[in-house]
This record gives C-alpha cells, structure tokens and sequence, in this order.
C-alpha cells in the first residue's frame, strides 16, 4: 500500500486553527448560513440521501434541499423533515431520468453548494445527469462531485475545468481509479501521485478517501489526514463525508479548507465511536450526531 509523503501538511489542530470557519452571529438567517442542494439517490439506494442531508445540517448548513427520484421523494421527505424535497423522474432502473432536470433550475439557481451523485449507483445516468446540468447553465459557485458522478466526469473534464466556480471530487480508491483510466493497484501503489493528477486535471480540489485521506488542490497543495479508523469503511459513510464537505462550502469557506474540515469531522467522529462503541460496527448514521460538538471543538 502507498505512503503518504513528506510534503503532506498534515490536518490537525494547528492547521484548523489557522483556518477558521465562519462564525454566524445572532440574527442569522437560514440562507446566510448557507444552501446546499443534493442530487442523488435511487431505488437501490432510497436512504442514502438521508445520510447527507443529515450531515448538511449537522456541520451547519442553513438550508438543505435534495432532489431524489420520485419513488422515494415522499419517504425520505417524511425522514429528514428538515429538508425540502424535489421529485426527479425515475428510470427503469431505478436511477434518475436526467430528462427531468429541468425541475431543478429554480433550486440550482438558489442554491451556495450543488452536491450531485451520493446514494446513486449507475455511471451512464450520472453523466447524462452532470450534461443536462451543465447544459442548464447558472451553477452555483461550487459544484461537489460523489459516487457515481465521479467516474462519469471523465469524460467530461474539459466542460467541468470550466466551471466558473470551484469543483470538488470526493474520490475512494476504485472511483479515483475509475476517474483517471488507471488500475485500482496503481491507484493503490502511489496515492498521492493520483489525487494529486486528478486535482490539476479537474482544476479542483480532489479528495482520495483511505486509511490515510488526502486532500489535494489544483495547484499541488497536499493535505493529510490520518487516524479515522477501520469503523469508517462501512454503508454511508462517504455520504455523510460530501455532505460535511457541501455544507462547510455553503456557509462560506473555501474548497480545500472546507475539504479539510470535512475529512476531519468525518474522521473525528469515527475516532469517538470507535471508543465508544467499538473499533467497527457502528454505522454510518451515528456518525452525524458527534458533528455539532466537533465543530465547537475544532474552531
């Protein structure tokens, strides 16, 4: 397996405190706190947008909405009251029918933070989500890219390099293998060497989920974050990752610093129930809980 490098900066309390987020005082809105909106889920998958929501709201997000295919627009409204939620037609395989995005443009108008693919599980009906979304026009100023939208953006990184604002690819290794033509082992052989491709050819910033996560920006910074546990590899987990991530961009801190927070959030909150509960076995959902008090922690 790869190691991590000398010119990691590694994430720490040092680090997160030379890197502050923002502080919402009283008299606050929801929409000064931020507006994320998530597209993703499907019939196979019809909770996992539940995961990020959850997450969203938890690391501070004022306003979350998620679009979701039809079937299960009612059941997960019922599950995270919180939110709002968009009913997307559904393919006949359970995905969503990109045809239906034109329902979106209100919301993607209105929206801090565009998170697209969690809970979804088909590459062809991501991409031709992501093409129907930026044929749309009007993104919002960060674009975050998960699951099955992460290997369809290969073919698609010219448009996305283009982006007026910032793109964020929360990769695991056989998504960022999947997003580079690479072999899982190469992938696996030198780590750094591969988010760090995927951040200058995407013009953003790439994360590579692991034992060691790694944070890169377009310009060759590298973070590091170590010690969230084995626990973290389970059902969900990096649903609730992209939405920390999401939710810390729409509240207003850049990408990469953003990134960063997340993976340790997401970590932290890994380490605690590992002591609590057990070094693996809890799930994916009790992970969201721990968020707030981090948060007070680390800032």
């Amino acid at each position: 397996m790869g190691k991590t490098g000398s010119a990691t900066t590694p994430i720490d309390a040092a680090w997160l405190r030379a890197h502050p987020l923002p502080r919402h005082g009283e008299g606050t809105d929801k929409n000064s706190r931020g507006r994320v909106l998530v597209v993703g889920g499907s019939r196979m998958v019809p909770g996992g947008l539940r995961l990020t929501a959850e997450a969203a709201l938890r690391a501070g997000a004022g306003k979350v909405q998620l679009a979701t295919v039809e079937g299960c627009a009612p059941m997960l409204g019922m599950a995270v009251p919180e939110a709002g939620v968009i009913a997307l037609p559904e393919a006949g395989d359970g995905e969503i029918d990109a045809r239906g995005a034109e329902r979106l443009a209100e919301a993607v108008a209105d929206c801090d933070t565009l998170l697209v693919g969690p809970a979804m599980t088909g590459k062809a009906r991501a991409g031709a989500l992501l093409d129907a979304l930026l044929d749309a026009g009007s993104l919002p100023g960060c674009v975050v890219l998960d699951a099955a939208a992460i290997p369809a953006a290969r073919e698609r990184a010219e448009r996305l390099r283009a982006l007026p604002g910032h793109l964020v690819i929360t990769a695991n290794d056989g998504e960022m293998a999947a997003l580079l033509g690479r072999e899982l082992d190469a992938v696996d052989a030198d780590p750094e060497s591969a988010v760090s491709e995927a951040a200058a050819r995407f013009g953003a910033v790439a994360l590579l989920k692991r034992g060691d996560t790694l944070v890169s920006a377009p310009e060759g910074q590298m973070l590091c974050y170590s010690g969230g546990g084995a626990g973290l590899a389970t059902g969900g987990s990096g649903d609730v990752l992209a939405g920390l991530i999401a939710a810390l961009i729409a509240r207003g801190q850049e990408p990469l610093s953003a990134a960063a927070w997340g993976v340790w959030l997401h970590g932290e909150a890994g380490r605690g129930l590992a002591e609590a509960v057990g070094p693996i076995g809890f799930l994916a959902r009790e992970l969201t809980a721990l968020v707030p008090r981090l948060l007070a922690k680390g800032s």
